[in-house]
């Protein structure tokens, strides 16, 4: 076993909520008053010139504000970075066509402000790790005599005698009405031995979430069961009379309650397939250019698939499949996807006009006839390994058939298609 050392985020409750409880209120409010200043800031420059200022602008023209003193530095500098993301998604919707989007809102609800998380870093906060305590900073606006800093008590939420250590980063996060931590360690770990030497590809979509190729067989993870909560949760949440109920909000944190779960699971499956067949190194595609085309410009997948591409958690999976690997010795790098849906795996021809349904490939030059999933997946691992699918003998079929496994919800687990039970 070797040595190695990993991110981790722990949840942990507040003991003394109590007694900190008006503070981090106070923090919170702060943090939303900071994003509706940057907000309307934001709001002026682009009805002016149709720009968005990009954060360091941001965060150099708000420093001397009365409302980015309520808050550490740091902690202000993440919530005006937090704003110059959120915009640039909304932007990134507008490039592909999708009408419907709207700009980041201001953090209001009727005359109240909401409690916003709060970020500290290295400097905005210090780790008692013997007495399980956290001191946070307050802004200079904040501060009073003895009242300099918030003294958090914290338990963390997990396994019994989970300790924290080397702590990166802490997070305020109002959640169901009570404060919680999130606390961002680096952590020493145990990691495996390779389990092989073999490769696959993994080709991430939204119909199929995943589609994994070994070069001699695939698998096929459907993303029916996400489709199903989307459908069940938003015709659920439509009931509520106020989005901002404690009903909407139920509901909202129960769906992204079980998107994680699903996340978590389809990692983890994919980890012990591949370990199981000795597979070393895992190629995922980078779907960091699929908004685009080959000239940098934004392409339109119509009005579904617009929705779809920017709901699309292709980046969170990476981060939890990389880890999870990690553990069991097996590397993953992810490499481009450009081409890799048009061009034929057996002879490289490529075409648009190959993929002739979303789920059928057909090759003209070769005669292939492959999934259009399992076919994109196995000219990811071919990307980045000298091995040939020419080399394998096709006549199983596995390219056309892969091997369907359905996420079981009465089990919370994935199976083969016919033992899977899809009712909730």
């Amino acid at each position: 076993m070797a040595k190695s050392t990993v991110t981790r985020t722990y949840r942990a409750r507040v003991r003394n909520h109590s007694q900190v409880r008006d503070d981090l209120d106070s923090l919170g409010f702060a943090a939303s008053k900071l994003w509706n200043v940057a907000r309307y800031t934001v709001g002026r420059v682009w009805d002016a010139c149709g720009q968005i200022p990009s954060t360091f602008d941001l965060q150099k023209y708000l420093k001397g504000h009365e409302r980015y003193a309520d808050l550490h530095s740091q902690s202000s500098q993440r919530v005006l970075a937090e704003l110059g993301e959120a915009f640039t998604a909304w932007y990134g919707h507008r490039g592909n066509g999708n009408t419907k989007a709207n700009p980041p809102g201001y953090r209001k609800n009727g005359d109240e402000h909401p409690r916003s998380t709060v970020t500290f870093k290295q400097k905005g906060f210090k780790h008692d790790a013997e007495n399980d305590r956290i001191r946070l900073s307050k802004g200079s606006n904040l501060k009073d005599g003895w009242g300099d800093f918030i003294l958090c008590e914290y338990d963390v939420i997990g396994p019994r005698g989970t300790t924290v250590e080397n702590v990166q980063q802490v997070r305020a996060v109002y959640e169901h009405s009570v404060w919680r931590l999130h606390i961002v360690c680096k952590v020493p770990v145990e990691v495996a031995e390779p389990p092989g030497d073999r490769t696959a590809g993994v080709d991430l979509g939204i119909c199929n979430v995943a589609a994994v190729s070994f070069g001699d067989e695939s698998l096929l993870y459907p993303g029916g069961s996400l489709k199903e909560d989307d459908y069940y949760f938003a015709k659920e949440r439509a009931k509520c009379d106020d989005s901002f109920s404690r009903e909407a909000r139920r509901l909202d944190q129960k769906r992204t309650d079980r998107r994680t779960h699903f996340f978590h699971t389809l990692s983890k499956e994919i980890v012990e397939r591949c370990a199981e067949r000795g597979v070393g190194t895992v190629f995922v595609g980078d779907l960091g250019g699929v908004r685009e085309d080959e000239n940098g410009e934004p392409v339109d997948w119509g009005k579904h698939g617009n929705l779809d591409l920017h709901g699309w958690a292709f980046d969170r999976f990476t981060t939890m499949l990389t880890y999870k690997a990690e553990m069991q010795g097996i590397a993953v790098e992810t490499v481009s996807e450009r081409d890799t849906s048009k061009t034929c795996s057996v002879c490289g021809t490529k075409a648009d006009s190959q993929r002739v349904e979303r789920g059928l490939y057909v090759c003209d030059e070769c005669g292939l006839i492959a999934n259009a999933d399992t076919n994109g997946a196995e000219n990811i691992r071919q990307k980045s390994t000298s091995e040939s699918i020419n080399a394998v003998d096709r006549s199983n079929g596995w390219l056309a058939q892969p091997v369907v496994r359905l996420f079981d919800k009465t089990r919370g687990g994935f199976l083969p298609r016919e033992q899977a039970t899809r009712e909730p």
